[in-house]
């Protein structure tokens, strides 16, 4: 349940609360998609953020979004340095840029990106930006973010940002996106395809603080 203070933006909802809930993503992973979409930004995002929001976890609960990427989805290591990019340069926008991300996946699918460099693709992925509201300034500076160092194999200015993440992700086992640890430990039982009755189900079973 750790966390580095660079990445605090992650945590949804209180840092107080007493339970926490993780949830390991790729951005390019339609099932990702799936729980982000359905779950995390419809349903559990507002009950751990709003008072007297369903479920009754408001101040029970925080959420941790993992970024886990798989590497045998060749643009995803692109796709969570922007984010990262994003997080550090404009924390408020990092979970419209989520969205973002999770609506235009299938750009980044295999074939979509398969005649262009990485260069083109993370000038893709700064473009995007504009839905998540970034100004001009702000893309001007995730793009920069996102430029290779001057050293050969020294990756971008967010690189230690995702060795984190996916350092965490081996250190917890975790192999397949999305998976969801509950206190600490997975909780096998979630489905992407989960919604309201089964994520109230799950909550009243759990949430006991």
């Amino acid at each position: 349940m750790a966390l580095q203070p660079s990445l605090s933006p992650l945590l949804i909802g209180s840092p107080a609360a007493p339970h926490t809930l993780e949830v390991y993503l790729d951005y390019v992973c339609p099932f990702s998609a799936k729980i982000f979409n359905n779950a995390l930004d419809q349903l559990i995002k507002p009950a751990v953020t709003e008072p007297g929001g369903r479920y009754d976890i408001y101040g029970k609960v925080k959420v941790i979004l993992r970024l886990h990427p798989q590497p045998w989805h060749g643009s995803s290591t692109f796709l969570h340095e922007a984010a990262l990019a994003v997080l550090r340069v404009a924390p408020q926008a990092f979970w419209a840029y989520s969205r973002v991300l999770f609506k235009h996946q299938e750009e980044f699918f295999d074939i979509p990106v398969s005649q262009l460099s990485p260069i083109q693709i993370r000038a893709k992925l700064v473009e995007l930006g504009k839905e998540a509201g970034l100004n001009d300034a702000q893309m001007a500076e995730v793009a920069e973010l996102l430029k290779y160092k001057s050293s050969p194999n020294g990756g971008v200015a967010v690189t230690d940002d995702l060795k984190y993440n996916i350092k965490i992700g081996r250190h917890n086992s975790i192999h397949v996106s999305p998976t969801v640890l509950f206190d600490g430990l997975i909780a096998g039982d979630v489905s992407s395809s989960w919604g309201d009755n089964e994520w109230s189900s799950f909550f009243k079973s759990r949430v006991t603080a």
